[in-house]
């Protein structure tokens, strides 16, 4: 973990960037169960919220059934979720017992939400769903989907916010990359950090001389402007010499209906090779197996893409903000 020194510029440049892409007003009503010592949770839901004097509806923590009751009985109309709370919402049974009507923006960040879980959601709540994108080091966002375009495809992280300049630079040849082409996002902007305190050679390995921070995931850009992350540079699992990303293999394993979550990762064979594994989390009731997860998935991607090993887990570990802790299935 790294300390990012953050000025009161970079917060008020930030909540001002989001604010030219959203409609909060003093009428929104925002629910807020993520911890406000995370970015995510002090910038987007508190300071934001108080930046347009809007309601901010706490909670100490998450708690599913919570959730849901909060929202209906005090008509919250704006939810901001990372992806685990996307797969309750478009998959679990409780939310039928629930009047959610009164929901009119389900916004998701803090890691990628793949649009076929997006349009779950969005059917099952009858709302309007939108992702952004964004790091502790941004302030922390960089990219969103503005409220009137709900046209966007959910895959992706929607435009740049306003007075941030982006490239992609491949990873490998240092070369700036094109339209369609994918390439390491980087991000310049008010918004983005002083450094990392105390630590001078991490600044400088992921801040530029020209202000560009490297953000280290991997993305595209289409002929709009509209940005899609792909993956992480250090998650790439290489498989024989070709890039699996990751992340592309939890969204079509949380399509089938069988399994609740899903994390993947690069483990060593025993011939020395990585390869990907699967590790899930089954519905309740449900019966599935380790062959069944990896045909389902041998049966939609390239071969050198196929999960190669699989692992039942009670529960996938994550962050306070809902990102997967890799490490932790590493270990």
């Amino acid at each position: 973990a790294k300390g990012v020194v953050l000025t009161h510029r970079n917060l008020v440049a930030n909540l001002l960037q989001i604010q030219a892409m959203g409609d909060v007003t003093s009428e929104t009503k925002i629910m807020a169960f993520l911890p406000f010592f995370h970015i995510y949770g002090m910038t987007v839901m508190m300071n934001q919220g108080l930046h347009a004097r809007a309601t901010v509806v706490t909670m100490p923590k998450f708690d599913l059934e919570q959730f849901l009751t909060i929202t209906q009985d005090l008509q919250v109309d704006r939810l901001y979720i990372a992806p685990p709370v996307a797969v309750a919402l478009a998959k679990h049974p409780i939310i039928d017992k629930f009047d959610l009507s009164c929901v009119k923006t389900v916004f998701s960040g803090a890691a990628p939400l793949d649009g076929e879980l997006g349009r779950a959601v969005a059917k099952r709540l009858d709302c309007t769903v939108l992702q952004g994108y964004g790091m502790t080091e941004l302030s922390p966002v960089s990219h969103c989907m503005p409220d009137n375009r709900g046209d966007l495809d959910l895959n992706s992280s929607g435009f740049a916010l306003p007075n941030i300049e982006c490239k992609l630079v491949d990873p490998e040849s240092g070369e700036e990359v094109g339209v369609g082409e994918r390439g390491e996002l980087w991000v310049k902007g008010p918004n983005v950090m002083v450094g990392y305190l105390n630590n001078s050679e991490a600044t400088d390995a992921t801040k530029d001389a020209d202000g560009f921070l490297h953000t280290g995931d991997i993305a595209v850009v289409d002929d709009e402007g509209v940005y899609s992350i792909v993956d992480r540079v250090k998650e790439l699992i290489k498989y024989k010499g070709y890039q699996v990303p990751p992340a592309e293999l939890e969204a079509l394993l949380l399509t089938h209906p069988k399994i609740a979550d899903t994390a993947v990762i690069g483990v060593v064979d025993e011939d020395g090779e990585e390869i990907p594994k699967a590790f899930v989390v089954a519905q309740a009731d449900a019966e599935v197996t380790a062959d069944e997860v990896i045909e389902f998935v041998a049966a939609k991607v390239a071969p050198h893409k196929k999960v190669r090993a699989v692992e039942f887990i009670e529960a996938i570990p994550k962050s306070a903000s809902g990102k997967i802790l890799r490490k932790d299935l590493r270990k």
